[in-house]
């Protein structure tokens, strides 16, 4: 534990020191992962697919905030899209300024959330991110994580219809738009993980508030637990064919991410919890104080040995000697 502690303080310190440099150089990769999967998923319209058009698009992105990269990443889906059916691009925009609206009332410092998710969903550890949020957001970030779902299942919807959303004509282009916005809109599935990511961020988030020891590990666990049940609810209402085996293994996983990412950001030691008592002119207030875990770095030990301790030892060693032969020869 001790080593790990100090693996972590000395974590912290590195990123305190470099942070000008490392929080653009993280920007720059999340936008390049971002604009790749886009383009392996619905790469439509090979002038985005350059690789130096990514990069490009990626480094500008490095020196803009979060919320930068949500806006170039739905221009190239929309973009993407276009190539495909220009119905397709509209209904999927209009969803798109949708979302945005419903972000940037609610959490629109949570960016991060709706690119996450994807990403998470697409390895297999969907949980892993709104047990985060729920840890170190708020109650809104359960906005930000349903945002990315949601949109995580519009392009694979895209992605899977491909054929049957191109360009027809006009009576084509009705049931282009009928079937898009049943796809999306009716996809049990996607509400099923909109509700569960919701409903795991707001359980988290409350549980995680209260004041009882080791609070946020029990708000890890039920989160777990919550998102699992939703799922099983959803699956036994709708008949989603969730593997449930699948689903278990990706929430243990997903809990054990969070619980690393949480021993990194915060670590407390309840055996030292203090309960403090003061007032003001105004309240009286009843505070429980729960040091933070931390490690002292090893102290180097350094011996200096200058030249001229060096000489001087020298010297006496030889007058020792002298003082031995002078005796030896009165004798």
């Amino acid at each position: 534990m001790a080593n790990l502690l100090l693996i972590r303080d000395r974590l912290g310190d590195f990123y305190a020191k470099y942070e000008v440099f490392i929080t653009p150089v993280l920007r720059f990769l999340l936008a390049l992962i971002t604009y790749l999967m886009i383009n392996r998923n619905i790469g439509y319209m090979e002038a985005l697919k350059s690789p130096v058009l990514m990069a490009g698009v990626a480094l500008v992105n490095a020196v803009l905030p979060v919320n930068a990269i949500l806006v170039f990443a739905a221009g190239f889906t929309v973009l993407h899209l276009y190539k495909l059916s220009i119905i397709c691009a509209g209904v999927v925009l209009i969803l798109f300024m949708l979302l945005f609206l419903l972000y940037f009332r609610f959490s629109p410092k949570d960016g991060i959330g709706v690119l996450l998710t994807p990403l998470a969903m697409a390895l297999h550890v969907p949980s892993t991110v709104p047990l985060c949020f729920g840890l170190r957001g708020n109650i809104f970030s359960a906005v930000s994580v349903a945002c990315g779902a949601i949109v995580y299942y519009t392009i694979g919807y895209v992605k899977e219809n491909n054929a049957s959303l191109s360009d027809g004509d006009i009576e084509g282009a009705v049931n282009q738009v009928k079937t898009l916005m049943n796809g999306i809109v009716g996809n049990r599935t996607m509400r099923v993980t909109v509700a569960a990511f919701a409903v795991t961020v707001i359980v988290v988030y409350l549980i995680r508030r209260l004041s009882v020891d080791h609070s946020r590990i029990i708000a890890l666990a039920a989160g777990s637990i919550i998102n699992v049940v939703v799922f099983l609810v959803g699956d036994f209402v709708y008949d989603l064919q969730i593997n449930i085996l699948f689903l278990l293994l990706g929430s243990i996983v997903s809990f054990a991410i969070t619980m690393g990412i949480e021993f990194f950001f915060l670590a407390v030691d309840y055996t030292r919890t203090e309960y403090l008592q003061f007032e003001d002119d105004e309240y009286y207030y009843y505070v429980k104080a729960v040091p933070k875990l931390s490690v002292s770095a090893p102290e180097k030990k350094v011996k200096n040995i200058s030249t001229a301790g060096r000489r001087s030892e020298d010297n006496s060693k030889v007058r020792s000697y002298e003082r031995i032969e002078r005796r030896r020869t009165n004798s």
